[in-house]
């Protein structure tokens, strides 16, 4: 069912440390740690406005600019709001995604979710409301975002809702659990059924007239998946797989076929599939798809990023890569990432970073040739104190070639320097060699932050993947020393003095570092960690509602390597079954409001260590969720995090 669904540093120490390398002191944390200054940058499908969210001061804003005059409109959210996106709906509109931690109370089996809003804003008006809010029949909360389209001169939003319905004595309860589809008019909020869900609906994709385009189905106990050709009309593709449904991503290149990601193909890709039922077209490099992009008026596929070390940025018209290459002349030192463009494509958004850029957005007009810097994601971390990053590559023990990312302290020579290990979440995700807050904080402070990309992570293809399956603390553990080892061998490093950090799956995987591995750290920093994977297995199962066949469970055994929840196997990769094996202190963070990895994952860690007699410290940060989502949260973890490596594995 879709509901279920920090001991400080001498100041005369810090000094001490700096002037002996002739360079200035490091910025204080805050200048890493607090949320980005800007983000979520968008422009309106005319060019008209750029719109983003702005945190200063610990409130977020969100910033309506006229590039051609005028005076900028802002918005102050409620900081009990998450701000998860923002998007335009036609010039006049925006929508803001928002969630917050909410306790559904009967209607879950899981304590706390992370609830989702849509906040709609009249660009002309400055008025905004909450869609669904204030109708009885539904839940205020949106459970997927499918168009915004103009349907007679009106602009309106398509939006996933839980229907509710009335009982005895007026109690509601959930028509049946399933998230219906509903058309709110962006001006009024009034909410109009198009579709109903239930079981094996997976979603829709509306077109730009408001039209349902496709279907997809998709069946969790056999694995079965169809997408049909508008509502509950011809299946025009259909396929298997035990871990996931299709994903129709949206439409084509033309209004007569849409883009399809296959996930059960010997090599699941993305295919272009027409909708009158002829054959499917795989897309050229459609594994390497990283992100796809859409003309915001339209709706029509206009290009995508194809995954690699630096994205590779494919625009189809020969005219956007035309003006798109020309911009990108400008910054030809720097990673340059296309953020958003105005329709006629004559407006751009770049975002830069690398080399001594720590974040910058840029507004390209085309039409005046000109390139103006809008903003900076990281203002207070000057170019001086950015560290050097690099790619840097090794084998696996079996021989596997891997890559990673390697951040280097900024003024110090790359030659022994003690060493942060930080493997990122997912654990299907890669690092990429551009600004990384968290790397570039302890780089600051004088450690090189390797990063690696272990089997199991994306962006290298399909098997790469697959060589993941069935070694979470196994063989994607060693892919982690492999690479350390290899960095002290070519003495940029020395591995006698490091620390592993992470969060989610970087959070298990240093506390592997200590448990499942031994004589490799000198402490271990595990943010949100798993700690526990049977009792992670039961807990995912409760999200699913208990359902015969979950999906997400089918996946997470797999690269668990697990029959089941019970599997005693895990027993052996499991820290908080290790913890008498724990060889170097160890530091627990974690949000009191996780619903993805939830806080009595580090609440049985501490105890075990505890029984053990072992070295635990743990900090609780209340009203934070799984992504460090607020900006005091956020720079409490970083502060403990960095505490804590400094005190068991000084720089100097």
């Amino acid at each position: 069912m879709i509901i279920n669904r920090i001991c400080a540093i001498a100041a005369f120490g810090l000094v001490t440390v700096w002037s002996a390398f002739g360079v200035a002191a490091p910025p204080s944390l805050d200048a890493y740690g607090r949320l980005p200054r800007i983000e979520f940058m968008r422009l309106s499908p005319a060019g008209e406005y750029y719109a983003y969210i702005s945190a200063v001061g610990g409130s977020q804003r969100l910033f309506v600019v006229p590039i051609d005059g005028g005076k900028p409109i802002a918005v102050n959210f409620d900081l009990s709001n998450k701000i998860r996106n923002v998007e335009w709906a036609g010039e006049d509109h925006i929508a803001i995604t928002i969630s917050s931690a909410t306790s559904f109370g009967r209607y879950s089996t899981v304590d706390t979710l992370e609830a989702p809003k849509v906040v709609i804003l009249s660009v002309k008006t400055g008025v905004h409301f909450i869609a669904f809010d204030g109708h009885s029949e539904m839940l205020p909360l949106v459970y997927g975002r499918h168009s915004y389209a103009r349907v007679d001169g009106r602009w309106y939003g398509f939006f996933e809702a839980i229907t509710l319905a009335k009982g005895m004595a007026g109690r509601t309860y959930l028509r049946n659990g399933f998230a219906d589809l509903y058309r709110v008019d962006l001006d009024t909020g009034a909410a109009l059924p198009v579709a109903k869900g239930g079981e094996g609906v997976e979603g829709w994709l509306v077109g730009p007239d408001g039209k349902i385009v496709a279907q997809t189905n998709y069946f969790e106990k056999t694995g079965a998946w169809q997408v049909s050709a508008g509502l509950f009309g011809t299946t025009i593709l259909s396929g298997h797989s035990l871990t996931s449904s299709a994903g129709v991503v949206g439409l084509g290149q033309t209004q007569d076929n849409i883009l399809v990601y296959n996930p059960d193909k010997a090599i699941p890709t993305y295919q272009i599939v027409p909708l009158n039922g002829d054959a499917p077209k795989d897309v050229p490099d459609g594994q390497r798809i990283q992100a796809t992009l859409f003309d915001d008026l339209s709706g029509l596929w206009i290009g995508e990023k194809l995954t690699g070390d630096t994205p590779q940025l494919v625009l189809f018209a020969p005219e956007h890569r035309a003006k798109m290459a020309g911009v990108a002349k400008a910054f030809s030192n720097y990673n340059v990432d296309l953020v958003s463009s105005d329709s006629p494509f004559n407006r751009l958004i770049v975002y830069t970073d690398g080399g001594d850029d720590s974040g910058t957005y840029w507004l390209a007009n085309l039409d005046k040739h000109s390139v103006e810097s809008i903003g900076q994601a990281y203002p207070d971390v000057k170019e001086s104190d950015v560290g050097p990053v690099r790619m840097v590559d090794w084998k696996a023990g079996d021989g596997l070639a891997m890559h990673g990312v390697l951040t280097l302290p900024p003024g110090r020579p790359a030659h022994g320097l003690p060493v942060v290990v930080l493997p990122h979440g997912g654990p299907q995700a890669r690092d990429h060699p551009g600004f990384d807050w968290w790397a570039q904080a302890f780089a600051s402070r004088g450690y090189a932050v390797f990063q690696p990309n272990f089997r199991g992570s994306a962006g290298y293809g399909q098997s790469f993947v697959d060589a993941g399956h069935g070694e979470w603390g196994r063989k994607m553990q060693t892919d982690i020393s492999d690479g350390l080892a290899a960095l002290g061998a070519q003495g940029l490093v020395d591995p006698k003095r490091a620390c592993i950090v992470g969060g989610s799956y970087g959070g298990y995987a240093a506390l592997a570092g200590v448990t499942v591995q031994n004589g490799l750290y000198r402490c271990a920093v595990a943010d949100a960690p798993v700690a526990d994977l049977g009792q992670m297995l039961k807990y995912e199962d409760a999200m699913g509602g208990y359902q015969a066949a979950n999906a997400t469970m089918r996946y997470w055994k797999q690269f668990m390597g697990a029959e089941s929840a019970s599997d005693d196997s895990l027993d052996a990769i499991s820290p908080a079954k290790l913890a008498d094996r724990a060889d170097a202190p160890i530091l627990l963070i974690h949000g009191k409001d996780d619903s993805v990895v939830p806080i009595a994952q580090s609440l049985e860690m501490q105890a075990a260590l505890k029984r053990a007699g072992k070295p635990v410290e743990m900090v609780v940060m209340p009203n934070e969720d799984h992504w460090l989502s607020r900006a005091d949260t956020r720079l409490s973890m970083l502060t403990a995090a960095v505490a804590f490596v400094q005190k068991y594995n000084p720089a100097d």
